[in-house]
């Protein structure tokens, strides 16, 4: 049986453009996130935003701001649920061999290169990186030729100095990135994400993709590395970190919008997955703020 896989996105550069860099200021709701990748390179700046980041096996939520280095074929969604007061995203897409096929190689990039290399796992930046580098990321997206490249390759190279950082997928499952089946393992995201905080069985998510219960599990934990349940379980918790974050509402009620029916499974599942009870959570999320 052929794995299900992310859907291929076909990159396109402007003419005369070896870099594709675009700030936009309004999330487009009638764009739906796909499950894809790409050989390109992705650098993704969001200035007051809100979003879900689903890259390869990891999922969280972010409130405000997020400075992601995505590497090559890596899977991914979407990033922003919207954009806040006068909030952007900026993306910057680059082939790996956009300078050639040694570039990277000479002594004098030797740190980028080992930045691309872990980007491959997906990488995400602290707080003190994105200050230094948010605005100068943004003119990346305003400049052109020359300059526009100069401009890139100073950011990847403090990017590859900084020690603000955390790898996204760290332990180490990879996908095997071939387009075979692609539809399948975004209509099962996609059906997540709509049915999450409701109770999805076996039966319905096999039959949505015409296989056997046995054959979808089979089919899933090979190709996300993690069972059906764990996964549905963990957007769960990221919708609930939202919650927790925007919302006032009783963390009782936030356990059962998200799909929980079980307070204290809530609690136990919250606390593998964060580190933290969902009190302690929400206090912490009260306290940054304030």
């Amino acid at each position: 049986m052929k794995k299900g896989k992310p859907t291929l996105e076909k990159i396109t550069l402007d003419f005369g453009s070896s870099i594709l860099a675009s700030t936009h200021t309004e999330f487009l709701k009638h764009t739906p996130a796909s499950w894809h990748f790409h050989p390109e390179i992705e650098l993704v700046y969001v200035n007051k935003g809100k979003g879900k980041t689903h890259i390869g096996n990891h999922l969280s939520y972010f409130n405000n701001s997020q400075l992601l280095l995505i590497g090559s074929n890596l899977p991914h969604n979407g990033f922003t649920d919207r954009l806040t007061t006068n909030g952007s995203e900026t993306l910057i897409q680059f082939n790996p061999e956009f300078l050639g096929n040694n570039f990277f190689n000479v002594p004098e990039m030797v740190s980028i290169k080992r930045l691309l290399e872990k980007a491959k796992n997906g990488i995400v930046f602290g707080v003190k990186t994105k200050r230094k580098l948010g605005s100068k990321i943004e003119k990346i997206s305003q400049k052109g030729g020359f300059k526009q490249i100069l401009l890139l390759l100073e950011v990847l190279h403090t990017l590859s100095k900084s020690d603000d950082y955390t790898i996204l997928n760290a332990d180490g499952f990879v996908f095997e990135i071939q387009p075979q089946n692609s539809s399948k393992i975004d209509l099962i995201f996609k059906y997540i994400n709509q049915n999450f905080d409701q109770h999805i069985t076996l039966e319905e998510i096999s039959n949505l993709v015409s296989m056997t219960v046995p054959a979808f599990c089979r089919f899933f934990k090979k190709t996300t590395g993690k069972t059906f349940t764990k996964l549905v379980n963990e957007y769960r918790i990221v919708h609930a970190t939202k919650l927790l974050s925007e919302s006032q509402k009783s963390i009782t009620d936030i356990c059962y919008e998200c799909g929980f029916n079980n307070f204290s499974h809530f609690n136990k599942l919250f606390k593998e997955f964060t580190g933290k009870s969902a009190s302690k959570y929400r206090n912490e999320k009260t306290n940054l703020v304030q």
